[in-house]
């Protein structure tokens, strides 16, 4: 089965009771029992809901996976992840990276005596240098968020094998319409589903992808146990946002990339971070690993001010958290999704004062381009 027809019928069936197309909304917390212990395969929603089980069979599908698992959010999918550790563990971390996953490994992990190195994964040799004997997970983002990154995934998951270290990546800005790190060795796909997978910004949402039994056994267990469940409306929200998923991110990529093109030539912007252009040190890796470049495009501008009075000026862009859905938005990483991270740590990997992160939706591009060159003037 092909990628467009997995995001529609995808490990989904007509349910069984009535025939229904489209999985219906079971929202019951309980379910009734046979006898003591004996269920027809669900008895409290925290364990298992159909509504739920339709999402997470559809994830699995399309990220060629066995086993997954939907979260109330993408936080809550890391730190299901992250409660597989011991103290003493150790995680080689991107050193580019979304500041909510920066905030939780080092203001919530580290207490707990979890060591996280933070390494620019663009250079193997670094992270060759930096695998500890402790070292339990690389964590990867490709492309990363906000500067657009993009990692050798099959070159990482050749030194964590050597190591016994598993890799997580986080496939959010990607999804799997443009790569699919399972097949490129990694252990666990993680994504925020609120962005792209949702698509139309009306959903938390969370999920992991694994293709391991006994690692599958054990983030069951942590989200089980945790309760960090994605509630039974989430999931038909963002079942419903999938169907058309190959549909948006076509449109996403071909927009981002006529965007990022006439962002190259303006003289008001100082540089375009965006894989798909072939001025992009990331570009021929790009080619290889993924089947397209995305929606995410940052520029960085002349000065604060310059990005002050862009971002004012813009009419179809919405200045505004998060990322992927249908509509346009722009993002002022250092005061907004990666204002957590130390300032010190901001500016020295490039995130700086003058940097914008733009998520191009599926509008009309001359729309779009037409809202970008007057905002710059």
């Amino acid at each position: 089965m092909k990628f467009n027809t997995k995001t529609i019928h995808g490990g989904q069936k007509n349910e069984e009771v009535t025939g229904a197309v489209m999985p219906p909304i079971f929202l019951s917390t309980t379910f009734a029992q046979e006898s003591p212990g004996v269920h027809k395969g669900y008895d409290y929603s925290r364990a298992g809901n159909p509504s739920r089980e339709a999402l997470e069979n559809c994830l699995a599908s399309i990220e060629n996976g066995k086993y997954a698992f939907a979260f109330s959010s993408g936080l809550a999918a890391i730190d299901a992840i992250l409660k597989t550790l011991k103290p003493g563990d150790h995680v080689l971390v991107t050193d580019d990276l979304y500041g909510g996953t920066y905030r939780m490994f080092t203001k919530i992990y580290s207490v707990f005596n979890i060591e996280f190195s933070f390494v620019d994964f663009t250079n193997v040799k670094e992270v060759q240098n930096s695998m500890q004997s402790n070292t339990k997970l690389i964590w990867i983002e490709t492309p990363s968020n906000p500067l657009m990154k993009v990692v050798d995934i099959k070159k990482l998951v050749e030194i964590a094998k050597s190591n016994k270290a598993l890799v997580v990546v986080d496939n959010t800005f990607a999804t799997p319409y443009i790569q699919i790190p399972l097949e490129m060795g990694a252990d666990i796909v993680m994504h925020s589903a609120t962005k792209y997978l949702g698509g139309h910004s009306d959903v938390i949402a969370g999920a992991l992808i694994v293709n391991d039994t006994d690692l599958a056994e054990k983030i069951k267990f942590q989200q089980f146990a945790g309760g960090a469940i994605l509630s039974p409306f989430d999931s038909y929200l963002v079942l419903r946002g999938i169907k058309t998923l190959h549909l948006r991110m076509k449109c996403h990529c071909e927009n981002a990339m006529k965007i990022a093109l006439i962002l190259e030539q303006n003289n008001k912007v100082k540089k375009v971070y965006y894989p798909g252009l072939v001025s992009n040190k990331y570009h021929q890796l790009a080619k290889e690993q993924m089947n397209s470049f995305g929606g995410m495009v940052s520029i960085e501008l002349e000065n604060r001010q310059a990005v002050n009075n862009f971002c004012k000026k813009l009419q179809l862009f919405t200045l505004a958290e998060s990322l992927g859905g249908v509509e346009s938005l722009v993002n002022h990483p250092y005061t907004m999704t990666h204002a957590s991270i130390p300032q010190e740590v901001r500016e020295k990997i490039g995130i700086t004062e003058n940097l914008i992160r733009i998520s191009v939706g599926v509008e009309d591009v001359e729309d779009l381009i037409e809202d970008i060159l007057k905002a710059l003037k």
